[in-house]
């Protein structure tokens, strides 16, 4: 993704495909706005790059790229460098001195961006009060948000918030209304039919254009309703029992729907693929799933092995009607429950719900290790580190690793064993696990948008073969 391109001449940076055509001598790119920021430019009035989410970092050392999603998530609120950089096995030095290399800027500067961003659209799409946007926006003080602004926009709040567009504000007759923007094209249609068919009755539900589902905030039930809004955002109906931390919560239900997944470069590898290729220009808007919660996710992984989806979906509701936490006054939406915890499926009797002895025994271990924090879900590690993890838990194997991953968000993440992508690259006999390991190495980094493309390619396949046998 292109980054930023900051005018020497005017102290202005702006967004990809903004209308201004400064001089080429005097552009100077950078790859985030905190680094432009950090440079002394500020936003541009015309593009206003404030109303975009940052780019995902791929390029640089990993290490650089997982600990900026970190930031992004969070990992700098109330805590400092120090704390991150051992989070990272890395010294705090070592780590700023990544950052600047690599970003630009340093890892504090980047979390006061982010949060000053997310109060600025908070600012002109809401009425929430000047100190609830501070709040929701993860500073500690109006006090802080106040300077924040004034360093970055040259405004404090309330003159921002004077200076909104009136097509900006949002109105909500229940709930708060947010945009989540995204980079297009997003097949919305497809997504949704994605999460429609494996919806866990009582926490998640889909009609009308609407995917909704339960969330469980800081020990609180809340509700999340997610419609698209236009061609470059989705838009967020939040209930929620408090705001604080909003930002963090905007940014973990854009994974849902992958929001910050990068089709573009996806689509640059794979287009000249004799495979994927086709597939890609006939349907670019595809993007892998994925999650609010890994642990659900997870759970679910492992009851649909070997099943139908149809069976899978029916057990899952029976877990969540014996175990998750019954939340009233929801049934109208269709919702009723939220998902149990890891804490609550480590001792749950399991028997009688439809699973085997042994993915009774699968989900428990898994429990177990999600609870006692053997197996990090935050995505700190690396994609070959989560995937041993998972793996190392009895009764889990490389499928639920790999898938586990893609929905986790890691971009080359690719379950070869299972049978839908077998059956999608294979006409007869049917491909071994092994012989898809290597056919989808030169698919890599973006080996997860080749694999939900088999997937979907497979599923057409089907249909096709079903319509046919009708017709004759």
């Amino acid at each position: 993704m292109t980054g930023f391109a900051a005018v020497v001449t005017t102290g202005i940076y702006c967004r990809p495909g903004c209308g201004a055509r400064p001089s080429p001598q005097n552009v100077r790119h950078y790859l985030l706005p905190a680094a432009a920021e950090a440079a002394g430019y500020r936003a541009c009035l015309r593009c206003r790059p404030y109303r975009t989410e940052p780019p995902i970092v791929r390029t640089g050392p990993e290490l650089v790229c997982r600990a900026v999603q970190l930031i992004l998530d969070g990992a700098l609120d109330g805590k400092t460098e120090v704390d991150l950089a051992a989070r990272m096995f890395v010294s705090a030095r070592h780590l700023r001195r990544m950052f600047l290399q690599h970003v630009g800027v340093t890892p504090d500067q980047l979390a006061r961006s982010s949060r000053t961003h997310f109060a600025r659209r908070l600012l002109d799409d809401t009425d929430l009060t000047i100190a609830d946007v501070a709040f929701a926006a993860g500073f500690g003080s109006v006090r802080q948000m106040n300077r924040a602004c004034r360093d970055v926009f040259r405004a404090t709040p309330r003159e921002l918030r004077a200076r909104r567009r009136k097509s900006d504000r949002l109105i909500a007759d229940g709930g708060l209304l947010l945009r989540l923007p995204f980079q297009p094209p997003l097949d919305w249609e497809a997504m949704l039919g994605y999460f429609a068919t494996r919806a866990i009755e009582g926490m998640e539900h889909v009609s009308d254009g609407t995917y909704r589902r339960t969330v469980m905030i800081d020990g609180d039930p809340g509700v999340f309703e997610f419609s698209l809004g236009g061609t470059d955002h989705l838009v967020l109906r939040a209930h929620l029992p408090h705001w604080g931390g909003l930002i963090h919560l905007a940014r973990r239900a854009r994974r849902i729907f992958n929001l910050d997944h990068d089709s573009e470069d996806a689509a640059r590898h794979l287009d000249a693929d004799p495979v994927l290729g086709p597939m890609i220009r006939a349907r670019p808007g595809i993007r892998p799933p994925g999650t609010w919660d890994p642990f659900e996710t997870g759970v679910r992984a492992i009851i649909t092995q070997g099943i139908s989806l149809r069976t899978s979906n029916r057990i899952a509701a029976r877990i969540v009607d014996r175990y998750g936490v019954p939340v009233p006054g929801l049934r109208a939406l269709g919702l009723t429950h939220l998902f149990p915890s890891a804490s609550t499926l480590v001792g749950a009797d399991l028997t009688g719900v439809g699973l085997t002895a042994g993915r009774a025994a699968a989900v428990s271990a898994f429990a177990r290790a999600v609870a006692d924090k053997r197996l990090p879900l935050d995505r700190a590690v690396r994609l070959d580190e989560l995937v041993s993890s998972v793996e190392a838990i009895r009764g889990l194997g490389p499928w639920t690793a790999q898938y586990l991953a893609l929905r986790m968000g890691e971009p080359d993440a690719f379950p070869a064993s299972d049978l839908g992508l077998r059956r999608s690259l294979s006409r007869s006999p049917l491909m071994s696990a092994r012989e898809v390991e290597r056919l989808a190495e030169r698919w890599r980094p973006w080996r997860a948008q080749a694999a939900v493309h088999l997937w979907l390619n497979r599923a057409s396949m089907a249909r096709s073969a079903t319509l046919a046998g009708r017709q004759s």
